[in-house]
């Protein structure tokens, strides 16, 4: 057992975790005969513990004190880390500003490394015992730390939430000092006087806890998503199939009987190409290089970029012999002559119809093997991106999908619920909970097409596991902006980031905001929205709650925007019209008579919008979003959708069943006009090609077009005039 002597300190003091096995005392599990880390050691090894998530990179279960230059401090951190990850222990649990919930091994490493950070400047600076730190060096260490650096080295800005994370562990070196047995700051420091790491950092909470986590633009969501479903739903039997075609003529084995024959199985074999009109095969560039390199082959020879391994397989040889290519060289220059060299893979490859509907094109061309792995990952990366975007799966809750994963059930024919079990790892203890996921059947063919490439029919294989979300997205969309991807019609996809957080947000807010928007144009969202709300009525506290939680918050943000929208446009003059507008309208004249009644208590205070979201909020907890027009569901019983559906009692209206031109709660707004609009253009056009048998269809549609011009005309007649 190691003892440290304080500089300074009459007797050495012996460490608080002394002598820990740290996976026992953390609750971790471990496998028969596995011992896992000791405190005293200088790299704490986490892989052999049981329950570790699936996302989790095998660099993130190593806590590696080795970095640590002064040897005193590396005890420093070892017992800061020991700290974060048991604050359970007895001496832990006394410290008053002691974290209470214990931190996961991931989130060790990354307080690790920012530790090494911060020891090593101050070693940097000369300093060798944290009793000479100042709040000086504190401060100099976390603007050090926050600089954004060009290419060049010249300082372009500040890294916020960068300044955040070395303040932090500055910070907690403090909180945690009177467990350090070798070193600690001097009595009375308390860096930056005491402020959070986030005040240090300017870090600013959004607004009413408002999620900061940017959505995917349109113009990027748009051709990525499609490209995806379009690699998911129409290339994956096909690339599944060569890859196949691939690993068996790997595992396939020579015959032991046709090793012993010389040239003429090769004559044979080249003939039998010519017979059938099969080109030979072409060698990848790399391997053209390297024969150019060693100087087998001259850059003018014919048979420079001809295969002679697959010639070689193909009559039965594990590898081909080049001392018989001079003997084969006639014939083969005959083959090369008649039937030419291309790429093995994909050769007469079906057709399909390209992304953008413009004709039919061959899946794929001629390419070589390596270009079928690729092709493979891209449709991994393709499942991926399906899954996160049209299911809201985090990170942790994709990686734990596994073979057997996709849970099918028909209750009545052609009613198909699909699920999909795995676990959520977020908050849950180590090892995770195990969920289910109610997804779409677009969710369900993406998993499916992952199994097929796991390649494995093993139940519990992971089909995901450990991935880097950005480098695939980057070689996805590098793809899809390629030769490849352009001559399947495919849109580019501009460069942007894009994280699955950010794909999980934007589902969110398509379901709030855009019913009709870049989602809709690709899947049936409302098959979306009903596969959400179902799978958190099957397992209320799972993950799906949360989902469906972030969803409601997005509405509830919504709909107060947009009546504050209404709001604004109704004091310009702009009122909305249809059966509902009266009401709107009168709401809106006492929220504009309330407004002036406390300007006159109170002249000089300007109210904002948000004071006036306030007055709205009520109203705007009653907004529903219809196809073409606005249902504000105040009273149940003038519902006319629940009328005709005889459901006096229901909480939300059947907008599917709605007839806003008649609905005494129903709005029509400029946005939707467009809607309308093209109502109008499509009922003339079915006027246009009825006959004169069909009466009854010509009445109904007649009706319906008259009702539409109605619809327009209030619109249009109620825009700016202040009536």
């Amino acid at each position: 057992m190691e003892h440290h002597t304080i500089l300074g300190a009459a007797e050495p003091l012996i460490s608080p975790f002394a002598g820990l096995a740290l996976c026992p005392a953390a609750g971790f599990t471990l496998p028969p005969g596995q011992t896992g880390p000791v405190f005293e050691r200088d790299v704490w090894d986490f892989g052999q513990v049981v329950g570790l998530p699936a996302y989790m990179k095998r660099s993130a279960q190593i806590l590696d004190f080795t970095p640590i230059r002064n040897p005193l401090w590396r005890a420093v951190a070892k017992e800061y880390i020991a700290a974060l990850m048991l604050p359970g222990h007895e001496r832990v649990r006394e410290l008053p500003n002691a974290v209470r919930t214990p931190h996961t091994v991931q989130t060790c490493n990354l307080k690790l490394k920012e530790a090494v950070r911060w020891l090593n400047w101050l070693t940097a600076q000369g300093i060798v015992r944290l009793s000479d730190v100042s709040d000086y060096h504190c401060t100099a260490y976390v603007a050090e730390r926050a600089r954004r650096l060009d290419k060049t080295g010249e300082v372009i800005g500040q890294q916020s939430p960068a300044m955040a994370r070395a303040a932090n562990v500055v910070i907690e070196l403090a909180h945690y000092q009177e467990l350090f047995s070798t070193d600690r700051y001097p009595a009375g420091l308390r860096p930056f006087n005491g402020r959070a790491a986030s005040v240090v950092a300017g870090l600013r909470r959004s607004r009413n806890g408002e999620n900061a986590t940017p959505v995917v633009p349109s113009e990027i969501l748009q051709p990525l998503l499609g490209a995806a479903l379009y690699m998911v739903q129409v290339l994956s039997p096909h690339i599944l199939v060569l890859r196949n075609q691939v690993r068996d003529r790997q595992q396939a084995a020579p015959s032991p009987e046709r090793q012993v024959r010389g040239v003429a199985v090769l004559e044979e074999a080249v003939r039998r190409r010519i017979a059938d009109a099969r080109p030979l095969d072409q060698l990848p560039q790399g391997r053209i290089s390297l024969r150019l390199s060693k100087g087998t082959f001259v850059p003018d020879d014919p048979l420079l970029n001809v295969s002679f391994d697959s010639l070689a397989r193909e009559a039965g040889r594990s590898s081909f012999n080049y001392r018989q290519l001079t003997a084969l060289r006639p014939v083969l220059l005959q083959a090369l002559d008649a039937v030419g060299v291309e790429q093995p893979w994909g050769r007469g490859a079906a057709e399909v119809t390209r992304a953008d509907e413009q004709g039919e094109v061959p899946w794929t061309v001629p390419i070589p093997e390596d270009q079928v792995r690729t092709l493979a990952n891209q449709l991994r990366t393709a499942c991926i991106i399906v899954t996160a975007a049209v299911s809201g799966m985090r990170i942790s809750e994709i990686a734990e999908l596994a073979v057997g994963c996709r849970l099918t059930e028909e209750p009545a024919p052609g009613m198909v619920p699909y699920r999909l079990a795995s676990k959520v790892i977020k908050g849950q203890p180590l090892g995770g909970t195990e969920d289910e996921w109610v997804v779409t059947e677009e969710v369900h063919q993406a998993v499916e097409a992952a199994e097929e490439l796991a390649g494995s029919g093993e139940p519990g294989t992971l089909l995901f596991g450990n991935f880097a979300f950005n480098l695939l997205y980057e070689r996805f969309r590098r793809w899809v902006n390629g030769p490849s991807g352009q001559r399947l019609g495919l849109s580019l996809i501009a460069a942007h980031p894009v994280s699955l957080r950010m794909l999980r947000r934007t589902l969110a807010v398509e379901l709030a905001y855009r019913p009709g928007g870049v989602l809709a144009t690709k899947i049936a969202l409302k098959h979306v929205s009903v596969a959400t709300t179902e799978g958190y009525a099957n397992r209320p506290g799972g993950a799906q709650s949360r989902l469906l939680a972030e969803i409601t918050a997005e509405e509830q943000q919504r709909n107060l925007d947009l009546t504050l929208t209404e709001y604004h446009k109704y004091q310009q003059g702009i009122r909305p019209s249809g059966p509902g507008a009266r009401d709107l309208v009168k709401f809106f004249d006492s929220v504009d008579s309330d407004l002036y009644e406390q300007t006159k208590k109170a002249p000089h205070v300007v109210l904002n919008d948000q004071q006036i979201r306030t007055m709205l909020s009520k109203r705007a907890s009653s907004l529903h979003l219809g196809v073409a027009n606005y249902c504000w569901f105040t009273d149940p019983s003038r519902a006319l959708c629940l009328k005709l559906a005889q459901t006096p009692n229901a909480k939300k209206p059947l907008i599917g069943m709605c007839d806003s031109a008649r609905c005494p709660q129903a709005t029509h707004h400029a946005c939707h006009r467009p809607i309308w609009a093209e109502h109008q253009t499509t009922t003339k056009v079915f006027l246009g090609n009825l006959g004169r048998g069909q009466k009854a269809e010509r009445e109904r549609l007649e009706a319906d077009l008259a009702r539409c011009e109605r619809v327009l005309s209030e619109i249009d007649g109620t825009a700016g005039n202040g009536a």
